[in-house]
């Protein structure tokens, strides 16, 4: 019989957490690649949560409009609470549009171990996957200050990593940031298997 032993050595909790903020248009990815990396880092015995943008906006943020100063208020909080999870060691990964760059690199600069995803997708990739129509709704007024469509998306200049999802596969995103992370000691290679008869 065979047996397939988990290699302890590489599987080992990290004692520091981290926030991997994803930011990009609606429909560029940022969820899915979120959900995958949750996945992954589980697999990698990490202590991992997922804040993501529209649950924020329904149970933290709620009465909050479209300002730029409530987009960036939501920031905030959403920052507040990850900042609480990483330091106490869990990585918190977030998903949301963020789409001013003032209030990202407030984020970078009060917050220990961050990491900026630009998650690049064209807007007409977008708005081709956009399954709730929330585009269309905008460019026919019906949604105000929606970002790309009539509110600006301001783009990162220096992100630590680009995922570009309208030519690579989630798993080739989601890849690219596990690289990243291990390249920086932030998480354990992946487990190795051991097998013996």
């Amino acid at each position: 019989m065979i047996h397939a032993i988990p290699n302890i050595k590489n599987s080992v909790q990290t004692s520091e957490g981290l926030v991997i903020w994803l930011t990009g248009l609606s429909a560029s990815g940022k969820t899915t690649i979120a959900q995958g990396l949750e996945r992954e880092l589980r697999e990698r015995s990490q202590l991992v949560e997922v804040l993501d943008g529209d649950a924020i906006r329904k149970n933290l943020s709620k009465g909050l409009g479209f300002s730029r100063e409530d987009r960036n208020v939501n920031v905030r909080r959403i920052g507040f609470v990850a900042n609480l999870l990483s330091r106490n060691g869990v990585i918190a990964i977030v998903a949301a549009i963020s789409p001013y760059r003032d209030a990202r690199e407030e984020l970078r600069q009060t917050t220990k171990n961050f990491v900026e995803v630009y998650v690049n997708a064209p807007l007409a990739i977008c708005e081709a996957r956009d399954i709730k129509g929330l585009y269309a709704m905008a460019r026919v007024g019906e949604i105000k200050a929606f970002t790309g469509v009539d509110d600006p998306y301001e783009e990162p200049l220096n992100p630590d990593i680009v995922c570009y999802t309208a030519e690579e596969t989630i798993e080739d995103s989601i890849a690219k940031v596990t690289a990243y992370l291990e390249q920086r000691n932030y998480i354990p290679a992946k487990p190795l298997l051991e097998y013996s008869i």
